[in-house]
């Protein structure tokens, strides 16, 4: 079954291709037969999959002659082969006579053909002479599509021509629907018949996977899915190809509901079924899915016998999968369109059976099967407990998502079951609570608001606490740290309240960077814990926040085993929540001030890790994920870096969790050089950051300073670091000392390029800002003090560049970061410190080494706007950017071949060009690999340049020769 628009690309089918080629052409020797058999469900890619491999294999030198069979029987005996020659005929030119003429003599033979004596076997010869005769000595390809219609004729030369009976070198490739095969088709003999034979292939065609389905549909709709459209696709095609390109070109087109395309296809598949098999997939298409087989039985009240062979049957056409846990339907598709097949009470009469055979199983109760199908029974009262009790079950599995959607499914259940005695304030405080440990902050803030509508008077202490915590995992801290405060006001306030309020507030200012305020909070809720039973939650938050207010400020050492300690704390009493906090913490003091980037990225992903199986992957982990993505960009792991983004984004963040993931992935854009991808983050950011503190402000605006200053916008640069040091209330000195560094670098660019005035106050009130960070920094841990000097160095040497750059103050950075593993900015002031010497006309040898040396870091890490920079200063000085000592040259003129001409490349290139060797697009790699679409064409342009080529031809062709060897 084809598309009727045949553009869409062939999607996750590259190494089938190839294995279909090679089975046809490469594994076959000379006077051979092979056949290759794709079976595969209708609307699975069969018909397109010919297309492109018979396409391929002409390229290949082989003769392809492709025909169709017909749903008519035997009537037209041999018909595709006569098609396929027709239609081989009609597209050969004019020089090619010869063939034609034998083309024409093998149809002239089909129309004199009288029956005679003979018999079959003589015609069968004739037929293998002259396509014979036709293939003048190439290999011959016969493809055929739709062979479960087969006439006798062409299976008897199908299985004449495959056993080497013809003297004729011959490959078939077919393709059969698989659900027509069914009881004693004829063609089910011939394929058992031929899978005896050690040249012939049965393959079955399988749907696309997830990735596969969301690159098809974004290539029909002409851009990413958004993820509820992708995973709605992925649900109602079961990866089925066809029925993909038919939804997304609904979606494309603003078409809403199921298309008559689609639903007569499924509602002709199931009417062909038997009667019980008919009910079978009806009774399964209401179930929830795996609808376990005893159940089945329950519901449609069959004989045994007769239940195995209708689920037999409903298995065979394709439309039911049956596995131990169950029946499944093939595509949920079929479930939107027998929903509308049956009458009202012929549903809930369905519900009702599966609701009344749940509650009589022995064992334990399926609270959410039960609560579902009593609701769509019409029976509300019946329904509410098991909805209530599904999600306390969810709650109890760390399953937040799903505890969400039952706590919603009860409220409204409430609502309609007037005559049940209902808590509605309790359940809005679950429904509530559950939202926000599922990253779905503004549902749970307006479930709260519902609540303290519903309580009237004055919000207590705990409303206080409650909002407070939504609204600073929202990203609104400004608004949570008054809530907090009002808390700890409140006359109701008991001392487990004010012990959770202060350590929370505590935990809060951490993460605004208020680390002196945040240990005066920590120790308050300490004391407060002290004389309150069970307070293990408060206990770790105020530990996390007191040992990463010491370490940053005072001891790194006993701060760091603090810590240490309130993780083991958090792990021993069991709460998500408190070992999520303590593993972020621990996390950012070992990425951030203690610079211990290696441990940090491993604590970062085994704490994301843990807090998914605890059910908060959405959130903490996601969190999680952004500081391991930070620690591997400061380290040079670029590559690895978006790949922890990838798998980020699929927890699909919200709140200040997508602001943590948004500013991880800018860096990496900005380091890139990926303007428009940049951007957008920022701009996602800057909504998502209604009143966030210093913490969110303070990153996004020196990441917009130096995405003006690639830009060449120095004064928008300027502008940005000025409203951060005008707004910034944090006593972070190194996030602090990284804008400093940004506002001074702006000047220096704003001079080197004459594009806009340097501005003497802002550079007078910069310095001011670096000596009052030196000056403050002086006071705090030695690892705190080794960044901000790093960035203090950076300062100085950005400074000189106003008069005449010093190259001795570069020098000092690069050494600086390079003592701290930080490759970017030590190839940055390697930049600058070659550039410093050729303005003074001294060390040609040393600049040379110091430009290849940032070069080949800046090439390494994919930074393509620093190695441009490079590339032109090298330019200018007349300095290559290839290694030359005179040894090595004469070494490497006498040596061996290098065996991997890939090993310029990082592993995210190498990754990227074998996607372009399979032919994909930087739009399709874009798609398959989480990325946008530039970046890939920044990955692209470095590969060709490390690979010295100016053609994706020419990079696919080395990727295959290494692949080769």
């Amino acid at each position: 079954m084809a598309s009727d628009v045949d553009t869409a690309p062939l999607v996750g089918r590259a190494e089938l291709v190839q294995a279909v080629r090679s089975a046809l052409l490469g594994d076959v020797a000379q006077g051979q037969t092979a056949a290759v058999f794709l079976t595969g469900e209708s609307g699975v890619g069969k018909t397109r999959l010919l297309g492109e491999i018979g396409a391929r294999l002409r390229d290949q030198g082989a003769l392809v002659l492709t025909g169709s069979c017909l749903d008519i029987g035997d009537a037209s005996p041999l018909h595709p082969l006569l098609q396929a020659l027709r239609r081989f005929d009609a597209d050969l030119s004019a020089a090619q006579a010869r063939t034609s003429s034998s083309v024409r003599g093998l149809l002239q033979m089909f129309a004199d053909e009288t029956g005679g004596p003979d018999g079959a076997g003589a015609l069968l010869e004739r037929v293998s002479r002259g396509l014979h005769l036709i293939a003048e000595g190439r290999p011959l390809v016969l493809i055929l599509d739709d062979l479960q219609w087969v006439d006798r004729s062409t299976r008897q030369l199908l299985l004449y021509l495959l056993a080497g009976l013809g003297d004729l070198q011959l490959s078939v490739l077919a393709a059969v629907r698989a659900e027509s095969l069914q009881g004693a088709h004829p063609l089910r003999r011939v394929l058992t018949e031929l899978r005896r034979l050690r040249t012939v292939r049965v393959l079955d065609l399988s749907p696309l996977d997830r990735a596969g389905t969301e690159q098809l549909a974004a290539a029909v709709v002409g851009r990413a899915l958004a993820p509820d459209a992708a995973e709605q696709v992925w649900q109602r095609s079961g990866g089925n190809p066809f029925v993909i390109e038919e939804l997304a070109r609904d979606l494309r087109d603003g078409r809403d509901g199921l298309s008559e395309t689609l639903r007569e296809i499924f509602l002709d598949r199931v009417d062909a079924l038997p009667q019980h098999a008919h009910a079978v997939v009806h009774a399964v298409a209401a179930g929830v899915e795996p609808v376990q087989h005893w159940l089945l039985a329950e519901v449609l009240r069959l004989p045994e016998d007769e239940l195995i062979d209708a689920a037999r049957a409903a298995v065979a056409h394709r439309l039911l999968v049956g596995a131990d846990d169950g029946y499944r339907l093939r595509h949920r598709l079929v479930a939107e369109v027998l929903a509308h097949e049956l009458l009202p009470a012929e549903r809930s009469g369905l519900h009702r059976r599966y609701a009344e055979a749940l509650t009589a199983a022995p064992g334990e109760l399926h609270q959410a099967r039960l609560a579902h199908h009593w609701r769509l029974a019409g029976e509300p009262a019946r329904a509410l407990p098991a909805a209530v009790a599904a999600a306390q079950e969810a709650e109890r599995l760390h399953g937040y998502a799903e505890a969400h959607r039952h706590w919603t499914a009860a409220l409204h259940l409430a609502g309609d079951s007037g005559s049940v005695e209902v808590d509605r304030i309790e359940l809005l405080g679950n429904a509530a609570e559950a939202a926000h440990h599922c990253g779905e902050h503004a549902r749970a803030l307006a479930l709260l608001e519902e609540l303290a509508a519903l309580r009237g008077g004055e919000p207590s202490c705990a409303l206080h606490i409650r909002r407070a915590r939504y609204l600073a995992a929202a990203g609104r801290s400004a608004l949570a740290e008054e809530e907090y405060e009002r808390a700890l006001e409140a006359a109701d306030c008991s001392p487990r309240d004010r012990a959770a309020a202060a350590a929370r507030l505590a935990e809060l200012l951490l993460h605004l960077g208020r680390y002196a305020d945040a240990g005066e909070r920590a120790r308050e809720a300490l004391a407060l814990a002290e004389n309150v039973e069970g307070s293990a939650t408060e206990v770790v938050l105020a530990s996390s926040a007191l040992g990463f207010s010491d370490a940053f400020l005072e001891d790194p050492d006993a701060g760091l085993a603090v810590m240490r300690d309130a993780l083991d704390t958090a792990e021993r009493a069991g709460q998500p929540e408190d070992v999520a906090c303590a593993y972020l913490h621990l996390a950012e003091l070992l990425t951030g001030p203690l610079n211990i980037l290696e441990e940090g990225v491993v604590v970062a992903r085994r704490g994301a890790e843990r807090v998914a199986e605890l059910g908060l992957g959405r959130t903490w982990g996601t969190r999680l994920l952004a500081i391991a993505i930070n620690g591997l960009f400061r380290v040079g792991q670029w590559a690895e870096a978006e790949k922890v983004v990838a798998v980020a984004l699929r927890h699909r963040p919200s709140g200040a969790d997508a602001v943590e993931l948004l500013l991880a992935r800018c860096r990496l854009s900005v380091g890139y050089g990926d303007i428009e991808a940049a951007g957008r983050d920022l701009d996602a950011v800057a909504t998502l950051l209604a009143g966030g503190g210093a913490r969110h402000v303070i990153p996004l605006l020196t990441l917009r300073s130096g995405l003006a200053m690639w830009e060449g916008r120095h004064d928008m640069a300027r502008l940005a670091v000025q409203r951060g040091l005008t707004e910034s209330r944090s006593d972070d000195v190194m996030i602090l000392s990284a804008l400093v560094w940004h506002g001074l670098r702006a000047e220096a660019e704003a001079h080197s390029s004459r594009t806009v005035a340097v501005d003497p106050t802002a550079v007078r009130r910069l310095r001011d800002v670096a000596d009052r960070m030196a000056r403050k920094s002086a006071g705090a841990a030695r690892p705190v003090r080794s960044v901000v000097e790093g960035f203090l160095a950076l300062c100085a040497a950005e400074v000189s560049r106003l008069d005449g750059s010093d190259p001795e103050l570069w020098a000092t950075s690069v050494a600086e970061w390079d003592g701290r593993n930080h490759p970017y900015p030590a190839a940055y002031s390697r930049l600058r410190q070659a550039e410093a010497l050729l303005a003074r006309r001294s060390r040609v040898a040393t600049v040379g080494k110091l430009l290849r040396e940032a070069y080949r870091v800046a090439q390494g890490l994919g930074a393509v706007p620093l190695t441009s920079e490079i590339r032109e200063l090298a330019g200018r000085a007349r300095v290559s950017l290839e290694e030359r000592d005179a040894d090595g040259a004469r070494a490497a003129a006498s040596a061996e071949p290098v065996d991997d001409e890939l090993a310029a490349l990082t592993a995210r290139e190498r990754e990227v060009l074998a996607l372009v060797a399979e032919g994909l697009t930087n739009k399709e790699i874009g798609q398959r690999l989480f990325i946008s679409e530039r970046t890939i064409g920044v990955h692209v342009s470095h590969i060709f340049d490390k690979l010295q080529v100016r053609t994706r031809v020419q990079a696919s062709a080395i990727m295959l020769r290494n692949s080769r060897g």
